[in-house]
């Protein structure tokens, strides 16, 4: 995987069976002093939306915890830090967003993984193709927003 960027890195992984949470937390946590064990486990329930709930793609959930990684505050009073992070991860969501058309999984994937219909559809070849497009995507907007400062 060396020569592959970690944004194709992390599509990659999705590929290989990990959920997008996983797979980018995987690629980008171990920099920041996440092991990628620890990153697979952290990441693990975020799958399918928070849960296979069909919410927040898990690919975004990942970017943000690896933004946290590199921009949270670990001061509770250091409201500046705090507020940073948050503007951050507002450009980092409308960004995603713009390119994927949704920042929800149920609408990314087309079917809601909650509901008895979706979780039947989630079993079909093909299910989650896609998702590796939207780890790739997610990954470039995380490495162009670590890249800003």
């Amino acid at each position: 995987m060396a020569n592959l960027s970690k944004a194709q890195q992390a599509a990659d992984l999705h590929k290989q069976g990990f959920n997008c949470c996983q797979a980018m937390t995987v690629i980008y946590g171990p920099p920041f002093g996440l092991a990628a064990d620890q990153a697979a486990k952290v990441a693990a329930g975020f799958g399918g939306g928070i849960g296979r709930m069909g919410d927040i793609c898990g690919a975004l959930s990942g970017a943000i915890m690896i933004l946290g990684l590199k921009y949270g505050a670990t001061d509770p009073r250091d409201k500046a830090t705090k507020m940073r992070i948050y503007q951050i991860v507002g450009k980092v969501v409308e960004r995603f967003k713009q390119a994927c058309g949704s920042t929800d999984c149920r609408d990314l994937l087309g079917f809601d993984l909650s509901t008895p219909a979706g979780s039947l559809r989630s079993q079909q070849p093909g299910a989650f193709d896609k998702c590796a497009d939207f780890v790739r995507e997610a990954g470039e907007i995380l490495e162009d927003m670590l890249s800003q400062a």
